[in-house]
């Protein structure tokens, strides 16, 4: 059986993640708030951000960069969207 949270981002009662993104604090907040749809779409906005910005994840600007991006993201803050992009039309 699927776990559910009330998601920080969506604002309901959604399907939680199976286990903690990442070890550490920060991670255990993830699990316990944000739900498999909102980490998905964050997976997906990084994923843009990174390919369009030409970031290197070796560079620590760039990591420290992609969590306050994360955390605005999640907050309901607004977050930097990668330029020039069109999300397709359904």
């Amino acid at each position: 059986m699927s776990r559910t949270l009330f998601c920080r981002k969506y604002k309901q009662e959604m399907e939680g993640l199976d286990a903690p993104p990442f070890p550490g604090p920060k991670g255990q907040d993830i699990f316990d708030t944000i739900s498999k749809q909102a980490w998905a779409d964050w997976q997906a906005q990084q994923t843009m951000l990174i390919n369009e910005k030409h970031l290197s994840l070796v560079d620590p600007q760039t990591r420290t960069y992609l969590q306050q991006e994360m955390d605005k993201f999640f907050s309901g803050e607004e977050y930097d969207r990668a330029e020039g992009y069109i999300p397709p039309s359904t």
